[in-house]
């Protein structure tokens, strides 16, 4: 068991203002975030902890403002998080910017085999530590908050820098620090999560399978909830639940009346101004255009299921023989994007120059896939002799 953390507890604008200070010729520093978004659309910031050598400090956003912050946050110096994505939309939401440099201690961490490791693994692998274990529910916006919570918090950056070097040092020894850092960049230059209220209705499963008129409605209906959570602040789910938006698009209701008998919202109330604007939103979406269908695996030419699966078990052996998290090299729909033919992850940077190629190759018909003896999927040059032809079988 680790030790508790020392730290200093911020909760006033020269507080914050020391810290900045502090911080202003560091190189690099540890930042993380506690939030909560349970019942609201856009995350509530709870505290910020950042390390840097010899100091730990917990920013109570509660007390101070934490927008002068965006002057650290912007500068030069490396922020190291943590599975940073969260994160880095709760730092600009809060301070108006995020890090323009970044190290992700999760993202790193693929690069050396380790699968989507927690903070706790990387400090008993590589420090042979153990963090205090937290409450799952504890109510960070509870003030004041208790010393087991704030030694909990400071312990989630107390040796983040540390793991960074040994981490960055077996990057080095395996050829990959560039790698890491590529897919840092990617991470920190997705932006804050708010979510494209034009999408919304690619994240209903059901939505992205129904037809033409149906699809448009769905679209419409998603991107008003999307926008309805924003304003109100919201989960969306809060607003229509997804089925409810399915429903309403197959099934598009006549009456104020008929949402009470809608599928999926019968126990849920529909205010009549909101049950007015969806009438409205739905007979608009029949002028429309439609969105593109999701794309076929299968239609409109061979049955391309067989070589994805093929490809994915080779990728994921050739994953673990790499020391590669597989997750890190491609899911399937990476795999399944770049066999339609599609723009897919594999067609860009160190993933192509891994794994793309050899499968360019295998599609082009010039490699094929074949097992060593030993069980173990191949990729190798394509001899062009079928098996058999001494048979008469090809």
């Amino acid at each position: 068991m680790t030790r508790p953390a020392p730290y200093e507890l911020i909760t006033t604008p020269d507080g914050l203002a020391d810290v900045i200070e502090q911080l202003a010729d560091e190189p690099r520093y540890a930042i993380d975030t506690e939030f909560h978004r349970e019942r609201t659309y856009y995350p509530q910031l709870a505290l910020i902890q950042i390390a840097w050598p010899g100091s730990l400090v917990l920013i109570d956003p509660l007390a101070v403002d934490v927008e002068p912050l965006a002057e650290v946050l912007s500068g030069p110096s490396t922020a190291v998080l943590h599975a940073a994505s969260q994160d880095l939309e709760v730092l600009e939401l809060a301070t108006g910017t995020a890090p323009q440099a970044m190290f992700d201690t999760q993202v790193a961490a693929a690069f050396v085999g380790m699968r989507t490791p927690s903070l706790a693994a990387l400090h008993d692998h590589f420090l042979g530590l153990k963090l205090p274990k937290a409450n799952r529910l504890t109510d960070w916006l509870a003030r004041p908050l208790e010393d087991a919570q704030l030694s909990y918090a400071a312990s989630d950056v107390e040796n983040l820098l540390e793991i960074q070097d040994l981490l960055i040092a077996e990057l080095e020894g395996f050829g990959r620090l560039e790698w890491a850092l590529d897919e840092c960049e990617l991470v920190r230059t997705r932006g804050i999560a708010i979510r494209d209220p034009e999408m919304a209705w690619l994240r209903i499963k059901e939505a992205r399978s129904l037809g033409q008129r149906a699809r448009t409605a769905a679209r419409e209906v998603a991107k008003w909830r999307e926008l309805k959570a924003q304003q109100r602040d919201i989960p969306v789910r809060h607003v229509l639940p997804d089925l409810g938006v399915v429903a309403l698009a197959q099934r598009p209701p006549k009456r104020v009346e008929d949402f009470a008998k809608t599928r999926g919202l019968e126990r849920r109330s529909v205010s009549k101004k909101d049950a007015a604007e969806l009438l409205e939103i739905i007979a608009s979406s029949s002028d429309l255009p439609p969105p593109a269908a999701q794309p076929k695996r299968s239609g409109g030419g061979p049955d391309l299921r067989p070589a994805v699966t093929l490809i994915a078990a080779w990728m994921g052996q050739f994953a673990d023989d790499m020391r590669l998290d597989p997750a890190m090299l491609g899911s399937r729909a990476d795999i399944e994007e770049f066999v339609r033919g599609g723009d897919s992850r594999l067609h860009h940077g160190w993933r192509h120059e891994l794994v793309g190629r050899p499968m360019a190759a295998l599609l082009a018909g010039d490699a094929a896939v074949a097992f060593d003896g030993d069980g173990r999927v191949v990729v190798e040059q394509r001899s062009y002799q079928p098996v058999g032809d001494d048979l008469g079988l090809a």
